[in-house]
């Protein structure tokens, strides 16, 4: 199938990044949220977003016009019944997402694929909540968004092969490398991944080092564009805890379960660059 119209449920930094490469690639998109007020905030986002692409020379004035008149924002689900592709990126929360796939069930067209953006949850278990569980599928794209080059599409154990190769086929188009991975906990990258921040969270808990050594230590040492405490602070501390419990309640290994320091900086609000203070000051 080919997709020409997109929807985004959720215009937060997920969803607004959603929403941005899409309409760059050329689609039109329709972006949502739960009030007007949010929506705005949203859109503004994206345009920022843009705006610093023309300052830096990586997009001109036209491409960012051409950009903003593809997008269409709303606060009525009504509004993705004549979408082929809808992408859910609300809170990590599987009621809430549940609910929001049998409310798309409802008002997509009945070609349409859902997917969800989530990084750990069970996509089957959201699939289940639709009548069109071979539609439904895992497209988990990495933060930022316009920045970050890969796409896991999570295929879960009903998804049909035409599901996977639309929203592939869509994923290359929108400058994305592609790759297919199972609906198990976390799927692949962040099975890999949250260990290894979870262990950084350790040292630092146990005094072996500090965050800043630890940071330096993996850019210079490991050449990784980023040290794993920076990471945990840009995707958020309170995102990090919510999948280290999802992997530790799903597999029971002792390499996902969160450390003590971990817990109490999220009890008192230290989530990362969302609130200003994670391991570092923002």
């Amino acid at each position: 199938m080919e997709i020409k119209k997109v929807g985004v449920v959720g215009c937060g930094i997920m969803g607004g990044g959603i929403a941005q490469v899409a309409a760059q690639a050329g689609y039109d998109v329709v972006v949502s949220e739960i009030n007007d007020q949010l929506l705005q905030k949203g859109l503004a986002g994206i345009t920022a977003q843009l705006a610093r692409g023309v300052e830096k020379g990586r997009i001109t004035q036209e491409n960012k016009d051409a950009t903003l008149k593809r997008i269409k924002g709303t606060t009525n689900t009504k509004d993705f019944g004549d979408c082929d592709l809808v992408i859910e990126a609300v809170i990590e929360n599987m009621d809430l997402k549940k609910k929001v796939f049998a409310d798309l069930d409802k008002v997509a067209p009945a070609h349409a694929i859902l997917a969800s953006n989530s990084s750990c949850l069970s996509i089957i278990d959201m699939a289940k909540a639709t009548k069109r569980p071979e539609q439904v599928v895992g497209m988990h794209f990495f933060n930022p968004v316009p920045v970050m080059k890969l796409l896991e599409i999570v295929k879960n154990i009903l998804t049909s092969e035409d599901t996977v190769a639309s929203v592939k086929n869509f994923g290359e188009a929108i400058g994305k490398t592609v790759i297919v991975v199972p609906d198990v906990p976390a799927f692949v990258v962040d099975q890999l991944a949250n260990p290894f921040i979870l262990h950084a969270i350790t040292m630092v808990q146990n005094g072996v080092a500090t965050a800043e050594q630890i940071d330096t230590g993996v850019r210079l040492g490991l050449n990784h564009p980023m040290g794993p405490l920076a990471l945990a602070d840009l995707v958020g501390l309170d995102t990090i805890l919510f999948i280290a419990n999802a992997l530790y309640d799903d597999l029971k290994d002792p390499k996902f379960a969160p450390p003590t320091l971990l817990k109490k900086m999220v009890a008192a609000g230290w989530l990362g660059r969302k609130s200003g203070k994670g391991f570092y000051q923002y």
